[in-house]
C-alpha cells in the first residue's frame, strides 16, 4: 500500500463510515486527525478549499477534508454548511420546527471532500455528492447528526433507520467518497 492519507475529523463514526464506504481495494491507508481547524463562512466548495489548504499546512502531506451541508429548499439553502452548529444549538427536532412555516419539507444533502497531495503548488481537488430527501420528524437511532430526520427521495425510512450498508450506498458522503474513490484509482500508481 502505498502513502497514507490523513483524513481530518474528531469524529470515530465518520471514519468508520469513510473506511467502509471506501473498501478494501481503496489503495491508500486512511487516517484521522483532530485538528482544531478555522471556522470558516461561504459555500460549501470554498469552505472545503480553505479547510484543506489550513490542514495542510499542519499535516505537511497527503490530507482530506469534508464538509457536509443540509440544506433547505423553502430556506433557500439554509442551514447549509452550518448545519453542525444549527444541530448543536436546536438538536433535531429543533431543525424540523425551523420548516414549520413551510409547506416545503424537501432538502438536499451535500458532502465535499477537498484532497491536497501535500504539495503547495498544487491545486486541491473536489469531489462533491448530492442527495435529495425530506425533512421528517425523528426516527431512528439518534447517534449520528441529523440522520433521524433526513428521509432521501425513494425510501421509507430516514438515514437512521436504513441499515449502514443501504445509507452508505446511497448517501452524499458514498457519492462524494465514489468520485474520489475513481480518482486514487486511476491514479494509484502515482507518487
Amino acid at each position: 500500500m502505498s502513502k497514507s492519507i490523513v483524513f481530518v475529523t474528531g469524529n470515530a463514526k465518520k471514519l468508520q463510515e469513510v473506511v467502509a464506504i471506501l473498501g478494501k481495494e481503496f489503495p491508500r491507508e486512511v487516517t484521522s486527525r483532530s485538528i482544531d481547524l478555522p471556522e470558516l463562512q461561504g459555500d460549501s466548495r470554498s469552505i472545503s478549499i480553505s479547510k484543506c489548504k489550513a490542514a495542510m499546512e499542519i499535516i505537511k502531506g497527503p490530507v482530506i477534508v469534508e464538509d457536509t451541508c443540509l440544506c433547505f429548499n423553502a430556506m433557500k439553502g439554509l442551514p447549509g454548511p452550518y448545519i453542525k452548529y444549527f444541530l448543536e444549538k436546536l438538536g433535531p427536532e429543533g431543525l424540523v420546527t425551523m420548516l414549520s412555516g413551510w409547506e416545503d419539507k424537501s432538502a438536499e444533502a451535500i458532502c465535499t471532500f477537498a484532497y491536497s497531495s501535500g504539495n503547495p503548488e498544487e491545486e486541491i481537488i473536489l469531489f462533491e455528492g448530492k442527495t435529495q430527501g425530506t425533512i421528517v420528524s425523528p426516527r431512528g437511532p439518534g447517534d449520528f447528526g441529523w440522520d433521524p430526520i433526513f428521509q432521501p427521495n425513494g425510501y421509507l425510512e430516514t438515514y437512521a433507520e436504513l441499515p449502514k450498508s443501504v445509507k452508505n450506498a446511497i448517501s452524499h458522503r458514498s457519492k462524494a467518497l465514489e468520485q474520489l474513490k475513481n480518482y486514487f484509482m486511476q491514479h494509484k500508481n502515482d507518487k
